[in-house]
């Protein structure tokens, strides 16, 4: 185990040693064109606040993401790969590149991590109901959730925020200040590692997190006029590493690593055990985030009234989710679209048993040695 620590130290330090050199080049160049404009950072921001647009630094990493290896993948969109091994949009890859070169991370930050389909939208809304309870109860009829869908509340850095050439005034946020990603822990924005930001990061089953991709993504099929994705394809392709933000083994193993390394920083949840006890996932994470819950509150049972109000159930049914949409880089989503089933296993209804172990192979041979079991 030592040995497997000093390894993941030894990476890091590599990492942002080769980096160096690459991000002062940057920052000169994030300064050499800009304009400013207005743009509305989310519910924990009530006013408009300026920010910088900068063109000239978008259509520098738009030429370096064109150049890169692409394929298809289970949308229309061509995924790209990136220098560190993982696959995604085009403009995603381009929004980690500048979420990289522009932002500014904060000690007090904390950032939710996930690879897609894996509870993000639970998971958001946890963080989020948990950390703000002060300024916004859980019972209040004016909680953000009411008009605002978790993933507005909690902001995706390179889907949401930096994008459509913006660079965005993040010093306008309360502390903490909440983001989220889908980018695999070797290329998370440099600060977020140096600043020592705290990372909520949540895995699931990969069979499960397979068919929740697949229904998601040919939700988006349908909407953009193409047929459906059939199951079988979707499996090849998951399998071999092209999916959004994958491949997954690699995209857990990263998160899985740092969390060994420095469990301080990285916090580490399996989404099928927050599903057996989530309320002891929430007083959890209210630690790691530094906000546990005093006497007053566990009396009051405000724990089980966070778990409550981010339920499924409850969460499904109100009408921001069943009518909203909410803006990302890939363009418009409906908010019902985010909500399936949040259920455990529900692969064995897509999935053949000899599909299934397949899938399991790979996870066993991935995972070996490492220390995490699925």
């Amino acid at each position: 185990m030592k040995r497997l620590l000093d390894l993941v130290f030894i990476q890091v330090l590599l990492f942002l040693a080769i980096h160096l050199v690459l991000h002062m080049l940057l920052e000169m160049l994030a300064m050499s064109s800009s304009s400013t404009k207005t743009f509305r950072l989310g519910a924990d921001q009530e006013t408009d606040a300026e920010e910088e647009t900068n063109p000239k630094l978008y259509q520098h990493f738009a030429s370096l993401v064109s150049s890169l290896p692409s394929s298809n993948g289970m949308a229309h969109v061509p995924l790209y790969r990136h220098d560190h091994g993982w696959h995604s949009n085009p403009m995603s890859i381009v929004g980690c590149m500048v979420a990289d070169a522009c932002f500014a991370a904060r000690a007090s930050d904390i950032v939710v991590a996930t690879y897609p389909k894996c509870g993000t939208t639970w998971t958001k809304s946890l963080v989020y109901a948990t950390v703000r309870r002060g300024e916004h109860p859980v019972d209040s009829a004016d909680h953000p959730f009411n008009s605002c869908s978790p993933h507005d509340c909690i902001k995706y850095l390179e889907e949401q925020l930096f994008t459509q050439d913006r660079i965005p005034d993040l010093d306008k946020l309360p502390d903490p200040r909440l983001f989220a990603t889908h980018v695999p822990f070797v290329s998370l924005p440099r600060t977020v590692i140096t600043s020592g930001s705290k990372i909520v990061y949540v895995c699931r089953d990969a069979k499960d997190t397979l068919i929740s991709q697949w229904a998601f993504v040919n939700k988006l099929r349908v909407r953009d006029g193409l047929e459906p994705l059939p199951v079988e394809a979707a499996v090849d392709m998951f399998c071999d590493g092209l999916s959004p933000f994958g491949p997954y083994w690699d995209h857990v193993l990263g998160y899985w690593h740092a969390h060994l390394a420095c469990p301080e920083n990285v916090l580490f949840f399996r989404y099928e055990e927050m599903q057996r006890d989530p309320a002891a996932h929430v007083r959890r994470m209210a630690e790691f985030a530094g906000c546990p819950f005093g006497a007053g509150e566990e009396e009051d049972a405000v724990v089980d009234a966070i778990v409550k109000v981010c339920s499924f159930e409850h969460m499904s049914k109100l009408e921001v989710s069943m009518g909203g949409t909410v803006e990302t880089v890939n363009g418009t989503v409906l908010n019902s679209s985010l909500f399936r089933r949040g259920v455990v296993g529900d692969w064995a209804n897509h999935l053949s048993s000899e599909t299934a172990r397949r899938i399991d192979a790979i996870t066993e041979a991935k995972f070996r040695g490492s220390g995490l079991d699925m």
